[in-house]
């Protein structure tokens, strides 16, 4: 049941991330807001079903950076170390696509200057990070199998000759 959670809120982080990424119609503060308590919702309906220790939470994580970069302030070089620093999940291209489509959506916010989204990118080019935008929302998590070791010893079985087993010897 963990694996399958964790599968499915990795698809909601890539499906909602790629949307955010792709139309600048939702790249706004008041988005932001919105993705943060959707977000803790997820979170407070795993911890009530006991699903805290899936990874699923974890997968989220470059979805709440998103909401949280659409959140913070965009102006000054202290602002963009904030940035730099707190969004460890985010490809560089991704942290740049989204102050790009930055959309001011009152006239107390400002777009984000290309001078401000520059000192961010001198910022960030020592980052290794890998070339694709969007993310893969057909990624599949390997499934894991625990391992229930048997009571039963090997010395007690008893192969009938029926199976045709002859190859398989006690040893």
């Amino acid at each position: 049941i963990q694996q399958v959670f964790k599968q499915l809120f990795y698809m909601i982080n890539a499906i909602a991330l790629n949307n955010l990424l792709l139309r600048k119609d939702v790249c706004s503060w008041s988005t932001g807001m919105q993705l943060r308590f959707n977000i803790s919702q997820l979170e407070e309906w795993l911890h009530g079903k006991n699903l805290q220790q899936s990874g699923a939470a974890q997968t989220l994580e470059p979805l709440i950076q998103a909401a949280q970069l659409l959140q913070l302030k965009k102006k000054t070089t202290e602002d963009a170390e904030a940035i730099c620093s707190l969004c460890t999940s985010l490809t560089t291209q991704q942290i740049v696509k989204i102050l790009n489509l930055y959309t001011p959506v009152n006239e107390f916010e400002e777009r984000v200057t290309v001078a401000f989204i520059r000192n961010i990118q001198k910022q960030l080019q020592e980052r290794n990070d890998p070339p694709q935008l969007l993310l893969d929302f057909k990624h599949m998590f390997p499934v894991l199998f625990p391992f229930n070791p048997s009571a039963i010893t090997m010395d007690s079985i008893h192969l009938p000759a029926s199976l045709n087993l002859d190859f398989l010897n006690k040893v």
